[in-house]
């Protein structure tokens, strides 16, 4: 009996001591997984980690995108075979349109990601803008991939250019209609928005199938420049087909599975390889588990890529982890060579931990040939567990000035503009932004100088983003409907030469600021046709108070009564003046119109006390000028000394006062006071098409704009000629009376010398050259 007793007791103590010693065990093992967690986000590591993690989430890191393009607006679904959750393209692109591969390409096997595209059939390029939380100066992957499928039923098979921000990143062309092409690029941001575009090269309309971003630790995949293109990727030693991703691999990359080289064997374990100890590649342990071997122990692994292109630069990533538990005095040791050259001196695998050897110069040749041979104190021979190589590409071109695109990017959003304004703004050079010009300076980032955005529906208040655009050079924001006041900073934009604010609804007084650099010369500044604009501050403004209505409309009538007081009176001595006026140019005919008639002190006023000279001629000079709402002006003034004149000048007057047409000079208004005579023209900004042809020192035009001034001229002429009733003949044409406006719009001028053309049968008709060297039509 107590000897049972004993034995029960001792029982149940044993019993205790175990499940005291397991719940101890069990406590050390979750504290040390949670600092091992801890560990891991901080560089260190321990070995509990790549058993907790090897299969966590893919979002753990941060910074995973995966769309599915072509999907319907709003739709997201978990991927059964990779466990992934894929999202529309909705918010990452405004052009395209989403497209269903044929039928006859649908099957049980297809991911999902290729039962649906984006299609693009407008625009040379469009852009996929992706915005990781971790910002610039991280690593990424991303993925884009592709299988035709024959989605517009057109069965041919297209081509085109992929891009990563602003770089090349490939060419995308498919075998066949079935065919899957998937392309890798790591490649460390530059900005805080990463661009993928598809470029129309013309040979069929590009599109997409899915685009993943996976976001790399900054220690993996090191360059000295540029990104790295995905050549292979291989799963050494396979004893399956199948592909490992995600889950297995924790950044998602895809493992092609590889059973060996000839000459070769497989080796495997059914241990769990730790790939997050010591290495930040992270590598899966379904990967690391199998591998490869020479047959014979005393020979090397040998095996070889054929590239083709022997100008490619390749970096290269080897893999390896023991499989074989050694024993006694076995030794796995050796060396590895690339091109003949040695690579790697020594390389001593681990047992079950994963270790990676990794180019750090770019390797060269049209030919990649590897060999691992075992050295002298080595025992087993080598071995190879997975290999990645990629190739080099140049990432030269650098993408637009950041903050011009913050600035650029706050305009399109503040104004809602859509205008195809994709990806990078300056970048590729050819395929900029409609509306912007950007200066290209070698390898620093390219910057904004000019941007146009007349007649785009703008409202609102003139952007305080553009004050952020300090290499901006030209603004026109003409022809909208911009309201408030013109804010100060745009006099602070140090160079800014060409201010077109025309056409708007703009109010208050014109910075003082702005008004003193359009008066030095230093600014072209167009604002005209905002009606609430006045030139000069203060602004006059109607004051509300709180005087009786009687005291008002006695001052209203007060102030009627003066005005009528004030109009007969200068009626009376305008009457006077001009029968004087009449007497002497009855026989050149009036100059009554409609156009607006200036006195002679009115005209000093509007130059400037006749400041600024933008030419002379045999009438007299051209005046630059302001009128009272800002808009610019030219002002003709007839030399007394002129024997031409008068006759050349009224001939001009009568002629612009009964034409109009959009490439003929508009005559805004005249001066016939005393013997003071003008014409008031629109300014012609650009001036005059001689000055583009013969003057070295102006920018040289382009074909394109030769010809549309070539076209706005014999659209002028025609007008004359077959607009006019009875027609007009110019008799002066030549390139110094063509001008050109802001748009590098020709336009007519100088009509002193025209003739009006009376019916066929009338042959009395003049046909003598006259004026200065030009051009008269043969009609």
């Amino acid at each position: 009996m107590g000897s049972k007793c004993k034995s029960s007791r001792a029982y149940d103590l044993m019993m205790r001591f175990i499940f005291i010693s397991l719940f101890a065990i069990c406590v050390c093992i979750e504290k040390q997984t949670v600092l091992a967690s801890d560990a891991t986000s901080s560089g260190k590591s321990e070995k509990f980690v790549g058993h907790k993690h090897a299969r966590r989430k893919l979002d753990d890191i941060g910074g995973d995108i995966s769309i599915d393009c072509g999907v319907p607006a709003g739709f997201m679904y978990l991927d059964e075979k990779t466990q992934l959750s894929y999202k529309s393209d909705e918010e990452f692109i405004r052009t395209g349109v989403n497209k269903n591969i044929s039928s006859k390409f649908m099957s049980a096997n297809l991911q999902n990601t290729y039962a649906t595209v984006r299609s693009f059939p407008e625009g040379n390029r469009n852009c996929y803008s992706l915005r990781p939380p971790e910002g610039k100066a991280k690593t990424y992957l991303t993925r884009a991939s592709f299988m035709y499928g024959d989605y517009d039923d057109e069965d041919k098979l297209p081509e085109f250019d992929l891009y990563i921000g602003v770089n090349r990143w490939d060419s995308i062309k498919f075998d066949n209609a079935s065919h899957v092409v998937i392309k890798e690029i790591i490649h460390s941001a530059l900005m805080d928005e990463i661009n993928v575009c598809l470029l129309n090269t013309g040979k069929g309309t590009p599109f997409i199938s899915a685009l993943e971003l996976r976001h790399f630790h900054n220690a993996t995949y090191r360059t000295q420049s540029g990104a790295l293109v995905l050549y292979r990727r291989l799963d050494v030693g396979s004893t399956t087909t199948q592909i490992i991703r995600f889950k297995d691999d924790h950044y998602d990359r895809i493992w092609v599975p590889y059973p060996g080289f000839p000459g070769s064997a497989s080796i495997n374990t059914s241990f769990i390889i730790d790939s997050l100890v010591d290495s930040q590649y992270r590598l899966p342990s379904a990967v690391m588990k199998t591998a490869v071997k020479p047959m014979n122990v005393n020979d090397s692994l040998d095996f070889d890529f054929e590239i083709g292109d022997p100008t490619l630069q390749f970096y290269v990533y080897m893999h390896f982890a023991e499989l074989e538990s050694r024993q006694g005095n076995q030794y796995r040791e050796f060396s590895i060579e690339l091109n003949g050259n040695l690579w790697e001196k020594s390389v001593v695998p681990e047992y079950l931990q994963s270790k990676t050897i990794s180019s750090t110069q770019p390797a060269r040749g049209s030919k990649l040939n590897f060999s691992l041979c075992k050295t002298s104190n080595s025992t087993l021979p080598p071995i190879l567990n997975a290999i990645e190589i990629y190739i080099l590409t140049d990432t030269l071109q650098e993408p637009t000035d950041q903050d011009d695109v913050n600035a650029i990017m706050d305009i399109k959003l503040s104004y809602d503009l859509g205008k195809g304004w994709q990806g990078d703004p300056c970048s590729p050079m050819y395929y900029s932004w409609d509306g912007l010009n950007c200066s290209y300076n070698g390898y620093k980032p390219p910057k904004i100088i000019s941007l146009n955005l007349t007649s785009e529906g703008l409202t609102g208040k003139i952007s305080p983003s553009l004050s952020n655009l300090k290499s901006l050079e030209n603004l026109d924001l003409s022809n909208n409907s911009l309201t408030g006041s013109i804010p100060e900073f745009l006099s602070q934009l140090p160079l800014l030469r060409v201010l077109n604010l025309d056409g708007n609804k703009l109010s208050g007084s014109v910075p003082t600021s702005l008004v003193a650099r359009s008066q030095n010369g230093s600014l072209l500044l167009s604002i005209g046709r905002n009606p609430d604009l006045c030139l000069s501050a203060p602004c006059k403004k109607e004051k509300r108070n709180s005087v009786m209505p009687v005291v008002a409309a006695s001052v209203s009538l007060l102030v009627i009564l003066i005005a009528l007081l004030v109009f007969w009176t200068y009626k009376r001595k305008r009457a006077a003046r001009l029968n004087v006026d009449n007497s002497h140019s009855k026989k050149e005919g009036s100059l009554k119109s409609d156009n607006q008639q200036f006195t002679y002190s009115e005209i000093v006023d509007i130059t400037n006390n006749f400041h600024r000279i933008l030419g002379k001629g045999g009438f007299g000079t051209v005046y630059h000028g302001y009128l009272a709402d800002g808009s610019e002006v030219a002002i003709k003034m007839l030399s007394a000394s002129s024997s031409q004149g008068p006759k050349q000048f009224r001939t001009e007057a009568q002629l612009l006062m009964r034409v109009h047409h959009r490439n003929l000079a508009s005559l805004v208004g005249y001066c016939n006071d005393g013997g003071n005579v003008g014409l008031v023209y629109e300014y012609m900004a650009y001036g005059n098409l001689k000055q583009y042809l013969f003057d070295e020192t102006k920018e040289a035009l382009s074909w394109k704009d030769r010809l549309q001034i070539a076209v706005d001229a014999a659209q002028g002429l025609e007008y004359l000629h077959h607009g006019c009733k009875p027609p007009i003949i110019h008799r002066d044409v030549k390139t110094a009376n063509i001008l050109l406006n802001e748009k590098m719009q020709a336009k007519l001028a100088d009509f002193g010398f025209s003739k009006i053309f009376p019916a066929e049968s009338e042959s009395h008709i003049s046909t003598s050259i006259v004026g200065t060297v030009g051009y008269l039509d043969p009609e």
